[in-house]
């Protein structure tokens, strides 16, 4: 008779007898029964979705014309790609969310052409007495749309707010170096449209406080008045809400550089109006609030302006900055008579330059108060600057300004018209190259765009001008040296923007 081998047993412990040890119901594992679950913890990994309520799809919506993203209902929001804010609108639009805890977002690369965006997501929730963690992924679908801006737009009479910017001169020489404030400081992204019309420009809003800043730009560069009117468009009687158009009305001074304001030279305009004394170097400045309790007009403009030729130069000995008083021999171009007078220009002037001024010796300007002044004090001649002689337009500028994008007026301008707005901006890009304070307010940029060479190649055919054309440009070369130049350092890195053009285009 065989005697079965003894069996190892070990008696249960005091702590484990009070362990009720069962089986999981679905892998067979030991399990604590203590827990009061009929499976394991990796079974409940396995079975249990805790993301089960949450979409896996979703769509956003993208305007393409202002590059922004709808937040519902109604508000819309600039993001990046990838960013922390477009991952916060997403994780919004997910439904059933709120019911767990999340740990961790990020996304996943997907091409730019694919109006796709993908999310990776870890949640945590509690399943009974187990905390489950679960990664998933979401994918939005981009929806182009148009925003109700955009919309508005390319709709017309649809503006909430007009600022009409005016001033009363023959010439556009203000508004070409407001052009140039309003860009290097980014005033003008807020503009619907731009409309150009014959003695200034009307910007367009969507809103009334973009209008106000706009208001307030000018403000601060410029000494202006402005007033505001309203119309009523459409009035709800049932909840007492109405819709107004508002239009604000901009004046600037009508006195710019150098006028002559009464014997008095105008050297810079700003918040405030600069006036000299070109026979004291006095100086004097003229505030806002002001110059609109009396206002006047200037004698004459830079149009009446009379070139002259500096026979000798003698100063005097008073001195401020730039600016030295002396005694200036000059003789009139046009008919070679010569007069002497006193001037602020003797550190900038010498014997042989050219030199542009007021002839005030038998004119005429029918204004009381210089009709007021005795003939002794009146001076034959006021110097304003030296005068640089050089070609009707210069056409080989190694610099550009930027301009913006302009709506026309529905009138075609006349053939005059143009030429004058021709002049006028060749004598802006002129002043620009001989002032420096003036240039330290603005942007130039590279010229990249530079005219051809003298020799020009075809096919391996090298083409020569004609001998007269190379004599012009020759003589007009050399009739430029010694002029003011404009240094690279100057110069910014041409940019491309659709909102703005170059003097090429």
């Amino acid at each position: 008779m065989d005697i079965d081998s003894s069996v190892a047993y070990t008696p249960y412990t005091a702590e484990q007898a009070l362990q009720a040890n069962i089986l999981c119901a679905t892998c067979g594992a030991p399990m604590s029964g203590n827990t009061g679950m009929a499976m394991c913890e990796d079974c409940i990994r396995l079975n249990v979705d805790i993301s089960e309520g949450i979409q896996r799809e979703a769509s956003v919506h993208y305007c393409s014309g202002c590059q922004r993203w709808l937040q519902p209902p109604q508000h819309w929001v600039s993001c990046t790609l990838e960013s922390k804010e477009l991952m916060a609108l997403c994780l919004r639009r997910l439904r059933g969310l709120s019911k767990v805890r999340l740990v961790d977002a990020s996304f996943i690369w997907t091409e730019p052409h694919s109006k796709r965006i993908k999310l990776k997501i870890k949640v945590q929730d509690a399943y009974q007495s187990t905390f489950l963690v679960q990664t998933f992924e979401v994918e939005f679908v981009v929806v182009y749309t148009q925003c109700p801006d955009c919309a508005k737009s390319y709709t017309p009479n649809t503006w909430r707010a007009c600022v009409q910017v005016r001033q009363k001169v023959p010439h556009k020489r203000t508004f070409l170096y407001l052009e140039q404030l309003i860009l290097k400081h980014n005033a003008h992204k807020d503009t619907i449209s731009i409309r150009e019309t014959k003695d200034g420009l009307d910007f367009f809003y969507a809103q009334r406080n973009h209008a106000v800043k706009m208001v307030d730009f000018l403000s601060a560069v410029a000494p202006v008045r402005s007033q505001k009117s309203s119309e009523l468009i459409s009035q709800d009687i049932h909840t007492s809400t109405k819709s107004y158009k508002f239009t604000y009305s901009i004046e600037i001074v009508p006195i710019c550089k150098d006028d002559l304001v009464c014997l008095l030279l105008c050297t810079k305009i700003g918040n405030a109006i600069h006036l000299m004394d070109p026979n004291t170097l006095q100086v004097a400045e003229i505030s806002n609030q002001v110059f609109w309790r009396g206002p006047f007009a200037s004698l004459a403009n830079v149009s009446e302006l009379t070139e002259y030729f500096i026979l000798n130069v003698e100063p005097i000995g008073p001195t401020r900055g730039k600016y030295v008083l002396a005694d200036v021999e000059v003789m009139r171009t046009s008919d070679n008579h010569q007069f002497t007078t006193r001037s602020h220009l003797g550190g900038i002037l010498h014997p042989g330059d050219d030199a542009m001024g007021y002839h005030l010796m038998g004119s005429n300007f029918n204004n009381d108060h210089f009709e007021a002044l005795s003939e002794n004090k009146i001076p034959p001649v006021i110097l304003i600057k030296k005068h640089y002689p050089r070609g009707k337009k210069n056409k080989n500028r190694h610099w550009k300004l930027q301009h913006i994008a302009r709506e026309e007026s529905e009138t075609l301008p006349r053939k005059q018209d143009q030429e004058r707005a021709e002049r006028d901006y060749e004598l802006f890009l002129r002043e620009i190259e001989e002032d420096t304070e003036l240039r330290q307010t603005l942007q130039l940029y590279k010229n990249t765009r530079k005219n051809p060479l003298k020799t020009q190649k075809m096919e391996g055919v090298e083409m020569e001008m004609d001998t007269e054309e190379q004599q012009s440009e020759m003589e007009e070369d050399e009739d430029q040296d010694g002029l003011p130049a404009i240094s690279m350092d100057e110069l910014l890195d041409e940019f491309d923007d659709m909102t703005m053009k170059d003097d090429d285009e």
